[in-house]
């Protein structure tokens, strides 16, 4: 019998929507009393997809202050402290440049559909330091994408598997690297300095016919840039360390000899590295090899998972969580996109 998972105090408000919630993500604040969420969604009735700008009070309420309607339904959505960038299912991909004080978008740029992907762009990430946004498809492309201060968009193709292969997320690691997911479990490290494919490579190799599972999710902590965060089918998160290529350290969900707890047993739709914690945790960090992670799945729950430890549950849902994301600048407030068109703001105690 499988022990319960612990449970956090939080304060969790509901806020029912008009849309299918694709995406969110916290926006930089411009004071600490006036916060904003880029929300993408999309309308099943009159199949418009949307990306919309919220106010965000201590009420707590969310108010749209400005929208854009991007070419299609968005696949991946980003945000850094001067843009906000989205992927969509027919291979466009759109960069809006928010002005936080008048409520608007300043400007906008567009890459059109099958330029860089033949169909759904599958993931987006965006350098914090810079304009630079590297894409990854279904079509087994990668591309890096460069904005100019004069609103040029550069682009080039990084690898193309010609539809061998697959990718299914991607994430920076630095200015010049990258880690790429697919299918079987398989993660990728790419260096853009060297071309022709993938510096490093980890091939899924998990019992229970686990092989044939796809990562959803990819994260890297800012500090310790030479591991990176997997999610994706039947709970897997586990943990690549290049110092330790073919061994990963194994949170959640697979069975292949390592002791890890399971959380979920569906999808991991979304996995972000938890940089809340409480002083005791700050303890015990310099015994973890690997810093706690918080994730969402396709059975409701969100979790925080600390290796060596059973899962903290944050959140039970009777529907999926979709999509979350922890704020930056206060990481005690979490919001997630739910399946039955609701948006969750969760403040841990």
């Amino acid at each position: 019998m499988e022990p319960e998972p612990q449970t956090t105090q939080t304060n969790l408000h509901i806020l029912p929507q008009s849309s299918y919630i694709d995406s969110l993500r916290f926006l930089p604040p411009i004071s600490a009393f006036s916060r904003h969420i880029a929300v993408a969604s999309f309308n099943s009735d009159t199949s418009i997809p949307s990306l919309t700008l919220h106010s965000l009070t201590t009420t707590p309420t969310l108010t749209p202050i400005t929208s854009f309607t991007p070419s299609s339904r968005i696949t991946s959505l980003k945000t850094t402290q001067s843009l906000i960038a989205a992927s969509t299912v027919t291979g466009s991909v759109h960069i809006l440049f928010p002005n936080l004080i008048n409520g608007t978008f300043e400007s906008e740029v567009n890459v059109p559909d099958n330029v860089l992907h033949s169909g759904r762009v599958s993931g987006l990430d965006v350098l914090e330091s810079g304009g630079e946004c590297v894409s990854v498809g279904e079509d087994g492309r990668v591309n890096v994408i460069s904005v100019g201060e004069d609103g040029r968009v550069d682009y080039r193709k990084v690898f193309d598997g010609k539809g061998l292969v697959s990718f299914t997320a991607v994430k920076w690691a630095s200015q010049m690297e990258f880690v790429t997911g697919g299918f079987g479990n398989c993660v990728q490290w790419w260096d853009v300095r060297r071309a022709g494919g993938p510096v490093s490579q980890f091939k899924g190799n998990w019992a229970q016919g686990a092989t044939s599972g796809i990562i959803h999710s990819i994260d890297i902590h800012p500090s310790r840039k030479h591991t990176c965060l997997a999610g994706g089918s039947y709970g897997t998160v586990f943990a690549w360390d290049l110092r330790r290529p073919q061994q990963p350290i194994v949170l959640s969900g697979i069975d292949n000899g390592e002791t890890a707890a399971c959380i979920s047993e569906s999808d991991v739709w979304e996995v972000h590295y938890d940089t809340f914690m409480s002083a005791s945790d700050h303890a015990k960090l310099s015994s973890k090899g690997v810093l706690p992670a918080m994730i969402c799945s396709e059975d409701g729950i969100l979790a925080v998972l600390k290796q060596g430890e059973e899962p903290t549950e944050l959140l039970a849902e009777n529907c999926a969580i979709n999509c979350f994301d922890i704020d930056p600048h206060n990481p005690s407030d979490v919001i997630c996109g739910l399946e039955w068109e609701s948006i969750a703001l969760l403040t841990r105690a």
